[in-house]
């Protein structure tokens, strides 16, 4: 039997008590852990709200539960934080952020073509090939980073780079391939 990770027993505790109990214990770490895969603290805690309105919503399987409520939590935060990565407002520029590109073109006509060029590209590539490519390319992330973002493997990562560029490949410039 798995033993419970919580330093408070889960046994006779109220709803009310054990959700309480679950923001004082794993709250920060819960956050620490999301802002690391997001790199943007404020989105980590809208990440772990969330997270805490599942556990309250789960409340009864969290009190009759034989395994690890923080391992529940961890994996309830991970898969928020990659349904978010993966949704289209992800890849949108955020309120309050700059990112300012050194190798920006000074006249913008260049960026809308390569935008109007490279998005019917990009949407003939399953969203696994896409997500790694956005990561990589756009988001400026490593290997290990896209890795750690998606939950998969460091390789499938590599191969799916490797693969989603072969294809791109192949559609852009048909006598390459």
């Amino acid at each position: 039997m798995v033993q419970n990770t919580m330093a408070t027993p889960l046994t006779g505790m109220s709803r009310s008590d054990l959700l309480g109990s679950i923001m004082r214990e794993h709250r920060e770490s819960l956050v620490s852990y999301a802002e690391k895969m997001l790199g943007d603290h404020g989105l980590a805690e809208d990440i772990v709200q969330e997270t805490i309105i599942r556990a309250w919503r789960n409340i009864d399987r969290l009190l009759g539960m034989d395994g690890s409520v923080r391992g529940w939590l961890f994996t309830v935060t991970r898969h928020l934080v990659i349904d978010w990565v993966r949704k289209p407002h992800a890849r949108r520029e955020i309120a309050g952020v700059t990112y300012n590109d050194p190798v920006a073109r000074t006249d913008g006509i260049e960026a809308v073509h390569d935008t109007l060029v490279a998005r019917p590209l990009l949407q003939r590539l399953s969203a696994e090939h896409r997500a790694v490519l956005v990561h990589i390319y756009l988001c400026d992330r490593s290997i290990q980073e896209t890795a750690g973002i998606l939950g998969v493997p460091a390789g499938t990562v590599k191969s799916r780079h490797h693969n989603a560029l072969r294809k791109l490949r192949g559609v852009a410039r048909p006598e390459a391939a």
